[in-house]
């Protein structure tokens, strides 16, 4: 597949709110794959579709686990609360402390269209919120608590 353009931090896309996939075709099958490709070379935890400039509600995410791709996806239930270090890769070199569930269920579709249920906690919890406000045009700086500093090496 491709790699594509990240969007960076004062890219208006990213301020936008993504529309719903309607249809599952060939250019969401291929756009979900390019994603994955784009989340491993950039060596990121997730991925949502206005990252690479298209305002879908497309999220990919790979917590070490397998990559996991989500369509419409839309959190139904939160259970407890943690406080974590986030970065994102439209924001590098920067990363802060964000309140975020403990735990949460979100309803979504697989590529085939069929309705599924996915529970996260800990890093996937924190991956699926954190991707699913990028379809919102929600930023992780917009809920960061405090900015930490960032060993040299991990710029």
């Amino acid at each position: 597949m491709a790699i594509r353009q990240i969007r960076y931090e004062g890219d208006p896309i990213l301020r936008k709110v993504s529309r719903e996939v309607t249809e599952i075709n060939d250019r969401i099958i291929t756009l979900l794959e390019d994603m994955i490709d784009t989340m491993y070379e950039y060596e990121g935890v997730g991925l949502a579709a206005p990252q690479v400039g298209v305002l879908r509600r497309v999220v990919v995410i790979d917590i070490g686990e397998g990559p996991i791709k989500l369509i419409n996806p839309e959190i139904i239930e939160e259970e407890g609360e943690i406080i974590d270090v986030e970065g994102c890769l439209s924001i590098p070199g920067r990363a802060g402390n964000v309140k975020r569930p403990e735990k949460v269920k979100v309803k979504y579709l697989d590529e085939s269209g069929e309705e599924k249920i996915i529970e996260g906690t800990g890093l996937l919890a924190k991956a699926l919120c954190h991707e699913i406000d990028h379809l919102n045009g929600i930023l992780y700086i917009d809920k960061m608590i405090e900015e930490v500093e960032l060993d040299e090496d991990e710029d």
